[in-house]
């Protein structure tokens, strides 16, 4: 067990600044290690009772995860002393002030600002705790007893950078840089080796591999379960369709999934055949500038296709969609490739998991603007995705769905 979590870095403290990581390390590292004990155990002693493996297994693995959540409770509270480290941030701006706050929610593990160095004045004026130029850092680390640099320059003064490590290589004291391309990252960039050389992945996936695995297990055996419950549903759905108009009772259209690839995305049809060539006629911008491609007494929609869209049963056929793989039972709502053309740049953020059936906006105040100006809400759910979080979602959907609020 102890060699599984170092191999798995279960005892590096840089790898659980965050509580879900610290869980899922210590989730993986756990079961990796029961799977090597339960082939030892196959190959030397095979009459070892099942029921006391898994008795032993689940022991330590509740025991670990309540040692680890109790001495985070009590390193907050301050009653455990942790070595004092200064940091010294670089730069001033954006990036540095990130930096800070990420220093600022970690207090508990020992960390402290020290200060900013920026050449900038108007920074002081802003109430951020400079402590001097740029030239002064030798004088400011010594003054400050100061641990830790952190160099989170912008761009355009990076040619500074190789000025300042260098100044710095004969001092006692930790050099990170930040590099400031945050802004070109689809989700998160992380630093990886290639070919022996250090490189800044922009388009690192949100979701691990083992989220992702976890993820898709979730989707298949549930969205497999919910077409065998809705079946009958599914069936008479059909049948009104058939019945109310003329034309196919599923509806197909491209939509954008994960990571910009092209899908066909079923839905039951709600509308007149031929309904996408009369778009243009409906589509609106609004006050703000916004594009509103969807409005509630739309003409296009037929008289079953109302009930469908209040009750939201037009949306089950994407079940197949989930159990195929093009999407998932939640995520960011899959877009229309026409709208993602007129989408700001950060927007695309949201297409770094697999698009979904639910989502966090859905069911916190479905309103009347259309998915593409919920992207703050998608870029949270990203942030902050678990598998208790879809739980959670999918559990609170129907409830949502009965009030009927935004759904047209």
């Amino acid at each position: 067990m102890v060699c599984t979590y170092l191999l798995l870095s279960v005892y590096d403290p840089r790898r659980a600044y965050k509580i879900v990581d610290e869980l899922q390390s210590i989730t993986l590292a756990t079961a990796l290690a029961s799977l090597l004990f339960a082939g030892f155990l196959y190959l030397t002693v095979r009459d070892f009772s099942r029921w006391l493996f898994i008795l032993v297994v689940l022991c330590i693995f509740f025991l670990t995860l309540s040692w680890r959540l109790v001495a985070r409770v009590v390193f907050r509270l301050n009653r455990v002393v942790v070595a004092e480290r200064r940091v010294l941030i670089i730069g001033a701006g954006e990036v540095g002030r990130r930096v800070g706050q990420m220093i600022a929610q970690s207090h508990w593990m020992g960390l402290t600002l020290a200060g900013y160095l920026d050449d900038d004045p108007d920074k002081q004026e802003k109430g951020l705790p400079v402590l001097g130029k740029l030239s002064t850092v030798r004088e400011i680390i010594g003054r400050e007893m100061v641990d830790d640099v952190v160099v989170a320059l912008p761009q355009r003064a990076y040619g500074q950078v190789n000025k300042l490590v260098l100044s710095l290589h004969d001092m006692p004291v930790n050099v990170r840089v930040v590099p400031d391309y945050f802004s070109l990252a689809l989700y998160r960039a992380t630093v990886e080796e290639f070919g022996g050389l250090p490189m800044i992945n922009l388009r690192d996936p949100a979701l691990n591999s083992v989220q992702r695995l976890v993820k898709r297990l979730f989707d298949l055996v549930i969205g497999s379960f919910f077409v065998l419950l809705m079946l009958p549903i599914l069936s008479i759905v059909a049948l009104l369709i058939k019945f109310d108009s003329s034309g196919p009772i599923f509806f197909r259209q491209q939509r954008v999934g994960e990571n910009g690839r092209i899908f066909q995305m079923v839905k039951f049809r709600t509308m007149i055949v031929g309904a996408e060539k009369l778009q243009k006629k409906v589509n609106e911008i609004n006050g703000n500038g916004e594009l509103i491609h969807k409005k509630e007494n739309d003409p296009r929609v037929t008289r079953i296709g109302r009930l469908l869209r209040r009750t939201s049963l037009d949306e089950l056929p994407q079940l197949f969609n989930v159990i195929k793989g093009d999407m998932s039972l939640v995520g960011p709502r899959p877009e229309m490739p026409w709208l993602v053309d007129h989408y700001e740049p950060w927007q695309h953020k949201r297409f770094a998991v697999p698009q979904g059936i639910t989502g966090w906006w859905q069911v916190n105040g479905r309103s009347d603007k259309p998915m593409h100006l919920h992207t703050e809400d998608d870029i949270y759910y990203i942030q902050n995705y678990s598998l208790w979080m879809d739980l959670y979602i999918l559990i609170k959907t129907p409830f949502v769905v009965l009030r009927g609020k935004g759904a047209y």
